[in-house]
This record gives C-alpha cells, structure tokens and sequence, in this order.
C-alpha cells in the first residue's frame, strides 16, 4: 500500500479558452515529477473539480495518468453529498490505477457526526483502494469530530487525513497522537508546524513552486535539525500567505503563469488574481525561485 507522506500537490487544472488544456497539465505534471514530489492529486480542491463535468474530470485523470506512468503515486479527490451517487463513482473510477481517493465530507446537507461515519463506511465499501480523508469544514460546512475520525480511523481502507481545520491543534495533536492514521497537512503554513507534532507530510497547494524546499523542510525535520526547518519555514511563510491572499487557486495559477508553466485562467464562480496581488506575486516569485 502506498505510504502517503512527504509532499502531495493537489494538481491545479490549467484552462485554455475555458477548456481543460490536457497538454499544460501534463506539461506540469512533469515538472513537478522532476522536483520530486511524493505525489499528486487529480480533482482536488485546487483542481477546481466543482467546474468540471464528469468526463472532463475523467480526461483530466487520464492525461496525468499518461504521464505519470507509475514514476509517482495518484490519487483522486471526490466530493459530494449523495452516498449512493458518490459510490457509483467510486466503481466507474475503480478501474484507474490510482493509488487510493482523496474525499471530503458531505458538503451542504450538514449530517450528523453518525450520519458522516456512514457514509465515509458506506464509501469504504465500494472500494478495494485506500481512502484519505478530507477535513476542512470551511469549505464542506461541517466539521469531522475527533471522535468520528478516531472511529473511522478503524477501517481497513481508511489510512490518512488531509487535515484542513484551520488552526485547531488540539484534534491535530490527537490525530497523529491517538490515531493510526497517516496525517498530512492541509494547511500550508502549518506544514513545520504538523510535521514537529509528527504529522506525515503535506497536501500543498504552495508546493506548486518550490516542492524541494518543502521536502527538503520535512527531512531536516525527521533528522532533528530543527534549525534548519525553521529557516527554511519562516522563508516560506510570506510565499505562502501571499498565495492564499485571494481565494485559491487563482493565486497559484498566477505564479504558474508567471513561470511559463501555464496560461492563466480560471472558470466562474472562480476568477483570476487581483492586479494588485498578481504583481506581488511576480516581484516575490524570483526570491523563492532562488532560495
């Protein structure tokens, strides 16, 4: 089974003329392969899977797939609020050599704690590949109590978390405290942070750029250099709050764009950086590229 830690990077979806442009992804997925990442996610938050249909979705999938050719671990995001919906595309996707699915909780209908352990199992069910869980109750509008996620932590096919709760430390402490299961973090200032409690690594939309100075943070941090993890963090910190500025991806996308790595763009609800940010971005992205 795949060891999900180190640093995963939940793929953006480049667009041209408003359309998947399969060849920038696989464009960037390459370079992300040559930076040494530990792996990626296709269709996570960041990938904006909200504004894809179903078989963009599955073309997206597919054009990572041909380019990855097993050099790295992929794993696919899934989200929604109808049990039974969601299973049936758990059996459509099974067949995909994946290495397990990334699924956040019920968005919008708010269930109960028992309601999400169900439906996580239900899920649970319908799959012979391992599942990580996605807490982020700002998004999803609900939060994963401690106590259901150390119950779901008992299931054979739930192995990680992408932990997104914003700073709560306490149930990130009892995670990777009171839990078998492989913590990473969700939130990409908190990555040190995580990985001195001893989390497993990161889900990180800011390794977009730089991925090597994120795992290299996670090795001093494994060796006990803690100095040397802090230096590179603090470098970091204001990179990663200015990518998260404005609503993500859009800030990623503009660092991207401006690394020639894909054209800006992004489909509504979801528009692209202010001017103002967009240039910050520019006038910091030579700094991080250097370090």
């Amino acid at each position: 089974m795949t060891a999900f830690q180190g640093i995963w990077i939940p793929l953006v979806t480049p667009f041209r003329e408003n359309r998947p442009d399969l060849a920038a992804m696989q464009r960037l997925a390459e370079h992300l392969l040559h930076q040494g990442v530990d792996g990626l996610i296709v269709c996570g938050t960041t990938g904006e899977p909200a504004t894809l249909s179903e078989e963009e979705q599955e073309r997206v999938l597919a054009a990572v797939l041909e380019v990855t050719r097993g050099r790295c671990p992929v794993v696919f995001g899934l989200a929604g609020h109808d049990t039974a919906a969601m299973q049936a595309r758990l059996r459509e996707l099974e067949p995909q050599p994946l290495a397990g699915w990334l699924i956040s909780a019920p968005y919008y209908t708010r269930p109960s704690q028992e309601g999400i352990r169900r439906h996580f199992e239900a899920l649970a069910g319908a799959t012979e590949r391992p599942i990580l869980l996605y807490n982020i109750p700002y998004r999803s509008g609900i939060a994963m109590e401690t106590g259901t996620l150390g119950a779901l932590a008992q299931h054979p096919r739930i192995v990680g978390i992408k932990q997104s709760a914003g700073n709560d430390l306490e149930q990130l402490c009892a995670l990777i405290r009171d839990t078998p299961l492989q913590v990473l973090s969700g939130e990409d200032a908190l990555i040190f942070t995580c990985a001195c409690l001893g989390g497993h690594g990161a889900i990180a939309a800011a390794a977009h750029v730089r991925p090597d100075l994120y795992r290299r943070l996670l090795a001093h941090v494994r060796a006990g250099e803690l100095e040397a993890a802090r230096r590179i963090h603090y470098a970091l910190l204001p990179w990663i709050r200015l990518l998260f500025a404005e609503p993500n991806p859009a800030p990623v996308k503009a660092a991207l764009a401006a690394m020639g790595l894909i054209t800006d763009g992004l489909r509504l609800p979801m528009t692209e950086v202010s001017a103002g940010l967009r240039q910050r971005i520019e006038q910091a992205l030579p700094a991080i590229l250097a370090l």
